[in-house]
């Protein structure tokens, strides 16, 4: 597997744990639980922006990656 494989194979786990965070917030009774939630989940969105632009750059500067 090559490392611009991995970068999106860990994008897809990212996004998967930002939806749950997300379902947490939203199913949590608790106040306080809530707001973590929502504060992990949009931490989580952050590193998910970080990869989302290191896999434009590996598309760029590498042919083989660019989308068909």
């Amino acid at each position: 597997m090559t490392i611009y494989s991995n970068v999106k194979q860990c994008l897809v786990s990212i996004k998967g744990i930002e939806a749950q965070l997300s379902t947490f917030a939203l199913n949590s009774q608790d106040e306080e639980a809530q707001q973590t939630f929502h504060n992990a989940m949009l931490l989580v969105g952050e590193v998910e922006k970080d990869l989302q632009k290191r896999i434009t750059e590996m598309e760029v500067q590498e042919p083989q990656y660019k989308p068909s």
